[in-house]
Formats: structure tokens, C-alpha cells, sequence
């Protein structure tokens, strides 16, 4: 390709960018759980411009393509949930996740904040997602079924 991926906050310029990469990703999700009524899939453009002005987001970009993005927000007792970690499709499993999920939680670490704790969710059968949040230090630490066909797993470690 001969560009590298670049990881920079994302803003309201980025928006559009970022819901079309989410549409894209969550295609595979809502065929694995047969909804594609999930949330990803139906929020809007609005939506994710207040996420990004709520909290905080992050892109990687090569060259000018947003190909990765994620986005977190702090609560009063000081968890950062951590939100709609995707990678296009084309750029998995080379590490760019990972590197999603180290820069934003490195992000709220040094705000000065002060987090207790990180905390994400994923479906129960996205075995790709749960391998890559053990991997980086999640544990376990509920479920709740959302419907017959999904339940999600959150997912903490310490800050």
C-alpha cells in the first residue's frame, strides 16, 4: 500500500466518514446474530456527532480513508466506556484494533481524569472481538440477554 496508519481524535468533519465505516462493519455482525436492527446499523448521522462531541474519538486513516474508529465517554463514578471499536474489513487482523483500544483508553488515562476503570461490551458470539479484549486485558464481568438471539458481555479492566 505504501502508506502507513496514522491514529488521530476524530470530530464532527469525520462523522459521515465514520458512520459509512460503521454501517460496513456491522454488516457482519447483524449477520451473525440475524438482526439488522442493532444499533450500528440504524443510528444516525446526528447520533454520531453527538457521540463525538459527548466523549471523546478516535481515527486511523491511510492516506485520507478513515479505515478504523472508536469512541469513549467518561461517567461520574470515572468509567470509560469504550464504544464501537471497528476496522474495515479489507484491514483486520493487523493490529490496528489493538492499537484503537491502547490510544483511546491511553487518551482518557492522561486527560488528567483520573478513570477507576475501562468497560466495553461486545455480542456473545463475536469470538474475534472477545480474543482481542482478553488479549488486552478485559475480563468478564456480566451478560444480559438482549434478545434470543444476542446476548451482550461486558467486559472491564482497571484503569
Amino acid at each position: 500500500m505504501g502508506l502507513s496508519v496514522t491514529i488521530s481524535a476524530a470530530d464532527a468533519r469525520d462523522a459521515e466518514q465514520i458512520l459509512k465505516l460503521q454501517y460496513l462493519c456491522y454488516q457482519s455482525e447483524a449477520e451473525l446474530y440475524g438482526d439488522w436492527s442493532i444499533e450500528p446499523l440504524t443510528q444516525s448521522l446526528d447520533a454520531v456527532r453527538a457521540e463525538l462531541v459527548a466523549g471523546h474519538g478516535l481515527v486511523a486513516r491511510l492516506g485520507d480513508e478513515v479505515i478504523a474508529s472508536v469512541r469513549a465517554r467518561t461517567d461520574e463514578d470515572g468509567t470509560v466506556h469504550i464504544a464501537k471499536l471497528i476496522v474495515h474489513p479489507r484491514m483486520r487482523r493487523h493490529g490496528i484494533g489493538g492499537r484503537l483500544l491502547d490510544a483511546i483508553e491511553h487518551h482518557f488515562a492522561a486527560a488528567g481524569t483520573a478513570p477507576k476503570r475501562f468497560q466495553l461490551f461486545t455480542g456473545h458470539r463475536s469470538e474475534g472481538n472477545l480474543r482481542l479484549y482478553r488479549a488486552k486485558g478485559y475480563a468478564r464481568t456480566g451478560a444480559r440477554e438482549i434478545g434470543p438471539r444476542l446476548t451482550l458481555v461486558t467486559l472491564e479492566k482497571a484503569a
